[in-house]
């Protein structure tokens, strides 16, 4: 049987391989192109060491010196020693040049636009095949007619044979202008998956926490929730600056319906709002949502809002089991912007 086999690299490009279950990952990714560094194949040298992010495995044998039960327990493992027992993402702790190999470019046709808001913009890509990501990661596409990308989270599943996006309006920006002048049939081109912010596996409850087109990465990761569902509660905190910047609330209504154990709210900034909740996204976090600590929280937002949800948890005394998150701000040609 063979597994998709996720390689996430310590630059952020992520690269996909297939390995049968009676193959080892480093066999599998040699016959990719993809070079993992090894001195030996026999377990000897730690070379290939990597650390497993989700997915079951067979870490096959090897001297302790080079992996210690304790390593192997928390999901270390011998690249030239573990066969797949199921999909897998690994982090490999190497750039993607180290292993002979890079971000993957592609080609897609531009599907439409829509304007949901003054302040945010969707629009969808007709791909040449349907691409592999990880939910929550990231593409950075090229701007048609000029030697400048910018870097967007897909707000889709991955392997959708359409995959769309949501980005913030930005009066005379590059790709804003762009996109909200395009017609459908324009050729697009992008750059990736990349990206270390994804959705992990599910071990316990989950704290979303959205700013703005950070919203984006959480619809991702919803839509793969409603295709594999949890079996631990999920929470949606969605924090927007005026009215008009909340968008896709009918999407989330309908993740909530189709998701066991999905909830949602929402709350705007500034005092003015005709929202009934008003504030800012730690003002909602209850106790509840942390469960003790035992929660695994994503965020994804401008820097402000990523410092004070950081700054919250460290004054609260509540250490997450685990705390991913990534920052955006208004694009430049190496910013990444949600």
């Amino acid at each position: 049987m063979a597994f998709k086999v996720a390689l996430n690299f310590e630059d952020g490009v992520t690269r996909f391989i297939n390995c049968a279950d009676t193959d080892t990952v480093a066999d599998a990714s040699y016959r990719a192109g993809i070079n993992i560094p090894l001195d030996c194949r026999d377990g000897a040298c730690g070379t290939c060491k990597l650390f497993c992010e989700s997915g079951k495995y067979d870490g096959g044998s090897y001297i302790e010196d080079v992996l210690t039960d304790e390593e192997a327990a928390q999901g270390f493992a011998l690249a030239c020693q573990m066969r797949p027992c199921s999909d897998l993402v690994l982090r490999v702790p190497v750039p993607s040049a180290a292993c002979k190999t890079g971000p993957a470019k592609q080609t897609a046709v531009l599907e439409a636009v829509n304007k949901l808001s003054a302040s945010t913009i969707s629009f969808s890509l007709k791909l040449a095949e349907p691409v592999k990501f990880l939910s929550g990661q990231y593409v950075s596409i090229e701007v048609p007619g000029t030697n400048q990308s910018r870097a967007y989270s897909f707000s889709s599943a991955p392997g959708a044979e359409v995959a769309s996006f949501l980005i913030r309006n930005i009066p005379g920006g590059l790709m804003s202008t762009f996109i909200a002048n395009a017609q459908p049939g324009t050729q697009i081109s992008f750059v990736g998956p990349s990206g270390s912010f994804f959705l992990r596996e599910v071990k316990r409850p989950v704290l979303l926490l959205a700013g703005g087109t950070g919203l984006a990465p959480m619809l991702s990761m919803l839509a793969h929730l409603q295709a594999q569902p949890p079996a631990h509660k999920v929470h949606l905190i969605y924090g927007v600056t005026n009215d008009e910047d909340l968008v896709e609330t009918a999407a989330l209504d309908d993740y909530a319906a189709k998701i066991p154990g999905f909830t949602w709210q929402a709350c705007v900034a500034n005092p003015a709002s005709a929202y009934p909740e008003k504030g800012y996204v730690t003002q909602y976090i209850l106790p509840e949502h942390i469960n003790g600590g035992d929660v695994d929280v994503y965020l994804c937002g401008p820097p402000a809002m990523v410092e004070a949800v950081r700054k919250y948890f460290t004054d609260s005394g509540v250490t997450p089991a685990s705390f991913h998150y990534e920052k955006f701000a208004a694009s430049t040609p190496a910013e990444k912007a949600a």
